[in-house]
């Protein structure tokens, strides 16, 4: 009788396929990481946003504690229990949510950028621009625009510089209601 012994595997074996599903440590430890880092950069955001996000109030509460924390040894112990509170919660909804608000950032640095060109663009070409502008904007107020246009060349003066920063604005509201 033949026994085939390569291809048995002995509960306890190295050649156990892992069925256990938990992370590694260094990945575990790395999770734990981020989770703080997070938990830390929650320490720096403007009251108001802080305000908006899904924490549970226990984490909301050393956050807040931690701002007022002038000590960098009672800072760090603060920060360490922030990570701890951390590692204790769900903290994908955090994350979306903090996320969210870096996409609308994104957006509306985007949409600012857009039209700074387009006023520096109607600056330097005028009615040529302003025609590429309708073109691709076609609600846009060609008279409007054409009057703020006006105001803003020509020489330096309190005046014009009112009427750039007001062309800049109406260009940002035009490309918002357009995207």
């Amino acid at each position: 009788m033949h026994m085939v012994l390569s291809s048995q595997i002995f509960a306890g074996s190295p050649m156990t396929p892992d069925t256990d599903e938990r992370p590694s440590k260094s990945a575990a430890k790395r999770e734990a990481e981020a989770l703080q880092a997070l938990g830390e950069s929650l320490i720096d955001l403007p009251r108001g946003v802080l305000a908006g996000l899904p924490l549970p109030e226990e984490l909301r509460g050393a956050v807040e504690l931690a701002r007022n924390i002038n000590s960098n040894s009672g800072l760090r112990r603060q920060r360490q229990l922030i990570g701890k509170l951390m590692r204790r919660i769900d903290a994908e909804p955090i994350r979306a949510a903090l996320e969210a608000r870096e996409q609308t950032h994104r957006a509306r640095v985007q949409i600012d950028h857009r039209a700074e060109r387009w006023r520096d663009e109607l600056l330097e070409h005028g009615d040529a621009a302003l025609e590429k502008l309708v073109t691709e904007y076609p609600l846009a107020d060609r008279q409007g625009l054409r009057q703020l246009l006006r105001s803003a060349t020509g020489p330096e003066t309190p005046r014009s510089t009112r009427a750039r920063r007001e062309l800049f604005r109406t260009l940002r509201r035009m490309i918002e209601a357009a995207s």
